[in-house]
């Protein structure tokens, strides 16, 4: 792919550099990368592979805009909140470069359609903030062999690695297993706003390293980002012979969602009852609802509503049966996430219309304090 004229004058900084020049830039307009996630990691990647010169970038992302995400998800405006993040990061970067194309997959990611949508790309960046979608995500450019660049951010911290087939581990090398259930995200822990910023433009740097096959990727490391110490770390990491995706004996050979997993139309379909809903509710005369807490002991130990039911979501699944049903159900956690899944798994068992205490113990504290 040659470069026209204004490209030439677009991408002029790019061609000084020996590294890319005009050959290489023809290799950015060709090649074609898949962004998981048009979040906080996904904006800042989006927009430097868009402002790069990246000719393909597909945002695959199912989420609408909410007034939370403006904190970090530098892609947005206030007067967009509600609308298909997907859709609207198409027209900010269609915007930043005419010259590129933009596709927007606003869909959920699941098992059914990750090989058909990674299969139109070259190059696959996670920016997902759910570790069963950093798993599905993993898996399938294994499979696929596709080169992945994830990232993940926590409160102050991130981290970032890289995976090119053949040439060193994956995610599960590094992270065998693990559970939404025990990691929290954004919405639960906070996270500092400027933080996805550092780590999404690693991504883009790594996806343009790799597309242009200069420089050393982050293959067999794992680089931590530490915000309030401003201090980088590096981790060195070897392929496992026992890997279950990439290992001698794989188990896993096609993409497959965990289980338990919850979609997210699902998620979004469950009932919500505010703090003052809930307050309100517990107030009215007659049977009271039957309150279920599941949060780990400990957390409940430290602080509870009276005469809550203790099931942690590890154990939900197997206590569902045994749970009044003439009573409404109402599942509480600490920020929201667990009880959402919670309430996902009711209705799976058959609990009719459970409710979910929104924001959690956090909201019910802070209005109860007033």
């Amino acid at each position: 792919m040659t470069l026209s004229t204004a490209e030439r004058e677009r991408y002029s900084r790019h061609l000084l550099l020996p590294e890319i020049g005009a050959a290489g830039q023809e290799r950015l307009k060709a090649a074609r990368v898949a962004i998981v996630g048009a979040g906080g990691l996904g904006s800042p990647a989006a927009l430097y592979l868009a402002a790069g010169g990246v000719g393909t970038l597909g945002i695959i992302d199912s989420d609408r805009l909410d007034i939370s995400n403006l904190q970090r998800q530098v892609l947005y405006e206030s007067g967009e909140v509600g609308q298909p993040k997907a859709a609207l990061a198409r027209a900010r970067l269609a915007a930043l470069n005419p010259e590129i194309a933009v596709h927007a997959h606003v869909v959920e990611l699941r098992a059914a359609n990750i090989v058909d949508l990674f299969n139109r790309y070259d190059l696959i960046i996670d920016g997902s903030d759910r570790l069963a979608t950093r798993y599905l995500v993993n898996d399938a450019c294994v499979l696929l062999r596709k080169p992945l660049i994830a990232a993940a951010i926590h409160r102050f911290e991130g981290q970032a690695m890289t995976y090119v087939p053949d040439r060193g581990p994956c995610y599960r090398c590094l992270f065998a297993d693990g559970s939404d259930d025990v990691v929290p995200n954004c919405a639960e822990a906070g996270v500092l706003g400027a933080l996805p910023g550092v780590l999404g433009a690693i991504q883009a740097t790594e996806a343009i390293k790799l597309i242009l096959g200069v420089g050393e990727p982050l293959v067999g490391r794992l680089l931590t980002y530490d915000a309030l110490e401003l201090r980088f770390r590096e981790l060195r990491f070897q392929r496992r012979r026992d890997c279950a995706v990439c290992g001698e004996t794989p188990s896993i050979t096609a993409p497959q969602d965990p289980p338990g997993y919850c979609g997210e139309d699902e998620l979004r379909g469950v009932r919500r009852l505010s703090a003052a809903q809930l307050q309100a509710l517990l107030q009215e005369r007659g049977e009271p609802p039957l309150l279920v807490d599941v949060r780990e002991p400990e957390e409940f130990a430290a602080g509870h509503l009276p005469s809550a039911l203790n099931i942690p979501l590890g154990q939900l699944a197997a206590q569902l049966p045994g749970l009044a049903r003439e009573r409404p159900a109402v599942f509480i956690c600490l920020s929201g996430a667990r009880s959402l899944k919670a309430c996902v798994f009711a209705a799976r068992a058959g609990l009719a219309a459970p409710l979910q205490l929104e924001g959690g113990m956090r909201a019910w504290s802070a209005a109860t304090r007033r």
